[in-house]
């Protein structure tokens, strides 16, 4: 009876463990996410933030509408495009926004803290939960970090920063508080070869595949929120959660 009773607890030790781990495993699983197709750019463009250009008004947009953490008293609609080239991807942002405040001015500075935009990616098809995160207020001040493993934390990129080349509509600083309502663009460059300076990445063509989700913040606004592309069903919610990320097929 004594060797029965032990047999039996550790299949119940077991069978916890088990279900433990897959129950951790199944928390930190996006379910269906969202997949973006990419088309090439065949002419470089003008990096001026004109949401309505020849060449993005032949590109589909997405919508960054999943808020978390909170639901705030207005929903800002918020869409992006993307497009590449054999040298670059290019991404643009429209937001017909309320509450808009944006007074960082220092590159690498606290520009969540403002109306801002943010693209987090993984540019390498081997490595999908090592991401880059660019975020750009609606002022034209970006941030920009490397994630090579989510347990270490972000390198941030000081220099190289400053080959993004950046288009917005609205001047670098806006204070006070505008109440709205507003519509706002940011449009950017990013060159393939920075990336490359700090990771290995899959170079855009047809066929290769990335991850990424696209985002909406303003954090120290009278109308505080987050909005996320790809859904995040995390207990505690936030943008630096590859595992969330959804998918970019580059056609």
């Amino acid at each position: 009876m004594t060797l029965i009773k032990a047999i039996a607890s550790i299949f119940i030790i077991l069978f916890l463990g088990n279900y433990s781990v897959a129950k951790e495993n199944t928390a930190f699983s996006a379910e269906s996410p969202p997949v973006y197709n990419i088309k090439r750019l065949k002419h470089a463009i003008k990096i001026d933030g004109n949401w309505d250009k020849p060449e993005w008004k032949k590109v589909k947009s997405i919508e960054i509408k999943n808020f978390i953490r909170n639901n705030p008293e207005f929903h800002p609609f918020v869409q992006a495009k993307m497009m590449y080239d054999s040298e670059n991807v290019y991404v643009i942002f429209r937001v017909q926004d309320r509450n808009v405040r944006s007074i960082t001015t220092e590159i690498n500075g606290p520009v969540w803290k403002d109306s801002a935009v943010e693209f987090f990616f993984s540019p390498n098809t081997e490595f999908p939960l090592n991401f880059f995160n660019l975020e750009v207020n609606c002022g034209g001040t970006p941030l920009l970090e490397y994630n090579p493993n989510p347990r270490i934390g972000p390198k941030p990129v000081p220099e190289d920063i400053k080959k993004i080349e950046i288009g917005h509509s609205l001047p670098k600083i806006v204070d006070p508080e505008i109440s709205g309502p507003l519509t706002w663009t940011v449009e950017y460059r990013i060159p393939l070869d920075m990336l490359e300076n700090y990771s290995k990445i899959s170079r855009p063509k047809k066929g290769v595949i990335w991850k990424a989700n696209f985002y909406k913040i303003a954090e120290i606004t009278s109308n505080p929120h987050y909005a996320t592309w790809s859904p995040i069903t995390h207990p505690k919610p936030q943008f630096h959660l590859p595992q969330y990320f959804g998918t970019l097929k580059f056609q």
